[in-house]
């Protein structure tokens, strides 16, 4: 079902800017500690390795520094809350430019060098209001860079969740844009004010048909830590092991979920 249309959140670019240097730079830093053997770990992306899931990385945000080198669209055609329903239609392309990227580079840290020091660059001249000709669809860079603070924490949480001991800090901006990013896009997917979805400290958004609370305590109430709804919202866990594994306080007969999630994967 396409999400219906709402007015997105706003988000600083300043901000979104340096959260997205920050995070990249987290993930260098962990990616030039890993051996070979830990490269070579599967994730939780089907056949991807623990070395192709960072190639991948350093491309998700390459593609900041590569569309600025590219013609001016005349205007953007998707906004934010339309991103993360567009992703799903590139999966194959994204596999296969992932593989190839990985074979190609070897010495991972000096493709994280480059990428690194190609986005800086890039970033330090050009507007907010640059439209981007994005794969899929024509974006702002300032919601672009909101769109990419999404893979570089997603991704973050899938480089720990494949190597042991691994403990890549999440830049706080980043972390909260991502999550609120995917609370608004439920929000457009299921509109309505019968379930109030909360992710402390960074989102609360109402969302499914039926009777809109107007004081106290909704009827509906779905509560869980930013990581958590990162995880369900692009199908990391599944609604029904995350409220098994209390990792999810649902109660009301429209907070269940499961029917809604995930948003993306």
């Amino acid at each position: 079902m396409p999400p219906a249309k709402k007015r997105a959140r706003t988000y600083d670019p300043a901000k979104i800017r340096t959260a997205v240097l920050t995070q990249f730079g987290h993930v260098r830093d962990a990616v030039r500690t890993l051996t070979p053997e830990q490269l070579a770990l599967p994730t939780r992306l089907e056949g991807w390795t623990v070395r192709e899931l960072a190639a991948h990385l350093t491309m998700a945000v390459e593609t900041v520094s590569r569309n600025l080198d590219r013609e001016e669209p005349v205007k953007a055609e998707l906004t934010l809350l339309d991103w993360p329903f567009a992703t799903a239609v590139r999966a194959a392309d994204i596999d296969d430019g992932t593989r190839a990227l990985a074979t190609e580079n070897p010495d991972l840290d000096a493709l994280c060098a480059l990428t690194e020091e190609r986005l800086a660059t890039a970033l330090a001249t050009a507007p907010d209001t640059r439209v981007l000709a994005a794969r899929t669809g024509a974006m702002t860079l300032a919601d672009y860079l909101v769109t990419r603070t999404v893979e570089l924490v997603v991704h973050t949480d899938d480089l720990n969740a494949a190597v042991p001991g691994l403990d890549i800090p999440y830049d706080r901006q980043a972390l909260a844009a991502c999550t609120r990013l995917l609370a608004d896009a439920l929000a457009a997917k299921a509109p309505g004010g019968s379930t109030e979805v909360r992710v402390p400290p960074y989102a609360v958004v109402q969302c499914v048909e039926g009777p809109r609370h107007t004081r106290g305590t909704p009827p509906n109430v779905v509560e869980t830590d930013p990581l958590t709804w990162i995880r369900l919202a692009t199908g990391r866990v599944t609604w029904k092991d995350a409220v098994e594994a209390a990792e999810v306080s649902a109660s009301g007969e429209r907070a269940d979920l499961g029917g809604l999630l995930p948003l993306m994967s």
